[in-house]
């Protein structure tokens, strides 16, 4: 069986695994660029995206994984996750020097709900994932401004805001599926392997 990589430097990670784990898939927490070497697929976790982002820097992971990103590999960003695969953050919420991998045609808006006071859990229709509608967890989270032709919209909120898309190998939803008691999403990740 194949492995797929959960970047653990900080963030939701521990949960992404968990939730591979309960699918019987092998998981491997990513701290380094040779953590990298066969695996399947990656997730990157929410958290704190300019953290994140600063972390893949100091440990050499960027050109790892764009070059996966780049081999056809999928790698699944959520919430801080999807901000780091994007192009581009709105202006006026980009944090101080917002290091983005720009793996996706996209612009996100970061909290795009507002605080972590804020935060909320609603159903999500995304047909290519289920015929059921999801649960799913907001918590500062962004969404998506603007996508290019390349990028699928696979979810919206009623209002008509972006929060799942995908763009050939690559995957992002401003939620957080780790934290529901559902699998289904990571189930149809693991089969994009």
């Amino acid at each position: 069986m194949s492995t797929i990589g959960v970047l653990a430097l900080q963030g939701a990670f521990a949960e992404h695994i968990n939730k591979l784990n309960s699918l019987g898939v092998d998981a491997r927490e990513v701290r380094m660029p040779a953590d990298l070497e066969g695996l399947a697929g990656l997730i990157i976790p929410g958290g704190e995206s300019t953290a994140i982002g600063k972390l893949i820097d100091r440990f050499n992971l960027r050109e790892p994984i764009v070059s996966m990103a780049g081999s056809g590999k999928p790698l699944w960003g959520t919430c801080a996750g999807m901000i780091l695969m994007g192009r581009e953050v709105d202006a006026d919420t980009r944090g101080p020097a917002q290091p983005l991998l720009g793996l996706m045609d996209l612009t996100t808006r970061r909290n795009a709900f507002g605080s972590q006071v804020d935060s909320f859990e609603t159903e999500l229709d995304m047909p290519v994932v289920s015929s059921e509608r999801l649960p799913a967890v907001f918590i500062r989270a962004p969404v998506v401004s603007s996508v290019g032709d390349a990028v699928k919209i696979l979810s919206q909120l009623p209002d008509g805001r972006i929060v799942a898309v995908q763009q050939g190998n690559l995957v992002a939803t401003a939620f957080h599926p780790e934290l529901t008691q559902v699998t289904d999403f990571h189930a149809w990740f693991v089969s994009l392997t």
